[in-house]
């Protein structure tokens, strides 16, 4: 795409802004820019509108597979996931873009130290996770990791450095997630810098096309792998391609699973498993009417399983959400961008966004197990540097499940 080409492209999609310092740029930079903006799906600003007016459907309670239920069918659940394992039908898939920023760390969140006496990184001790699961099954399963294009490469070189914590390398499979356009409230994108447009990653339900575009489907295809089990770099105690989960949520005949615990309270800050318009979905907390969220039945909160972002997803039916049914959120955000020709990082939001997450693909799975894990036992959430769930809560938790920090 040339300069003429650029600017007809653009003032048919009212984009113009974006060649408004052309001019200023080596012939390198021009290159950069009119490559971006080739590249950018500007289709995606339609859904401003649409996120606008989107609106929720009839929420219920849904059922789950209790912490007794497990108890009484864990040898049956366990050994129907085994033999996936066994089979090889398995792959994990760890969703590692984020940064770790609110940690004070400036770096990829999974090289976080969460050690006191030693270094041991948040993906260290993942993969400390997974080998428990290895060594059960006798074979390891291919990960896939999902980087961003800010992380990608310190990530990559700190496996690398760490010959990948023990894991056999050609298993282990990096990919770099997609990105969207960002935009001021009035649609109109921004530019990152004078020669780049504003690109962010679209959010965490972009995992499974991003997986796709890189080509790393080929392998899922070459192997025969049934189920992905999705699960974030945020949690220390994540048991990742669990037998029991995965034999449960077989057994019970449904297309995801979803690991899930009881909510502390009504105003704890995770998603809630539900059924909308009789179909499984997820209410973030902040979407939950207040009559809903603090409803109680003999006591205990009627919406009660919060989500750990620990998925395990059918490969078949998740190629339906590659129909461009999957919807955008507009999330409003402070975004670093050109403007009077300074590149300005604001204090408050300023623009969208485009989010499409996780919570929508398993309400597109038409159903969902929701497997009750034992918080102290596999929730242990980094968000915050203190309080709340952060590197001090889950170093306790850590401690009581024996880890050495």
């Amino acid at each position: 795409m040339d300069y003429s080409r650029a600017k007809t492209y653009l003032k048919q999609r009212g984009q113009e802004q974006l060649l408004d310092y052309y001019g200023e740029l080596s012939d390198e930079e021009k290159k950069e820019l009119l490559q971006d903006i080739e590249n950018t799906n500007f289709s995606i600003l339609k859904n401003i509108k649409k996120s606008k007016t989107a609106k929720r459907g009839k929420i219920t309670p849904i059922g789950a597979v209790s912490l007794k239920d497990i108890k009484r069918c864990r040898l049956q659940f366990e050994a129907v996931g085994l033999s996936l394992l066994e089979e090889g039908k398995v792959g994990a898939v760890l969703l590692a873009g984020g940064q770790g920023s609110r940690l004070g760390f400036d770096g990829p969140k999974g090289m976080y130290n969460i050690g006191i006496t030693r270094e041991l990184s948040i993906f260290e001790q993942q993969m400390k996770n997974i080998s428990d699961v290895v060594s059960l099954a006798g074979r390891h399963f291919p990960l896939f990791i999902m980087t961003s294009v800010i992380n990608n490469d310190a990530t990559r070189k700190f496996f690398e450095e760490r010959d990948y914590f023990g894991y056999p390398r050609d298993m282990v499979h990096f990919f770099v997630q997609d990105v969207a356009p960002a935009c001021d409230f009035d649609g109109k994108v921004f530019l990152d810098r004078k020669n780049r447009v504003a690109l962010t990653p679209n959010g965490n339900g972009g995992w499974y096309s991003s997986l796709i575009n890189s080509g790393l489907n080929k392998i899922i295809e070459r192997d025969n792998i049934e189920w992905l089990n999705v699960y974030s770099v945020d949690n220390v105690l994540q048991r990742i391609c669990d037998p029991c989960f995965i034999g449960a949520t077989i057994m019970k005949r449904c297309r995801c699973g979803a690991k899930v615990v009881r909510k502390v309270n009504a105003d704890e800050k995770v998603g809630v498993l539900c059924n909308e318009n009789g179909k499984p979905a997820i209410v973030e907390y902040y979407e939950m009417p207040e009559k809903l969220k603090n409803k109680k039945k003999k006591g205990e909160l009627l919406y009660c399983y919060g989500v750990t972002l620990n998925y395990l997803f059918n490969v078949h039916d998740l190629n339906a959400t590659l129909s461009g049914k999957l919807p955008y959120h507009l999330a409003e955000k402070a975004i670093a961008h050109v403007e009077n020709g300074v590149r300005v990082t604001p204090a408050e939001p300023c623009g969208y966004k485009f989010e499409t997450l996780v919570v929508d693909m398993v309400k597109m799975m038409g159903s969902c197990l929701a497997y009750e894990v034992e918080r102290e036992k596999e929730f242990a959430p980094i968000k915050n540097a203190t309080g709340v769930d952060s590197v001090e809560t889950a170093r306790e938790l850590l401690k009581k499940n024996g880890v050495t920090l």
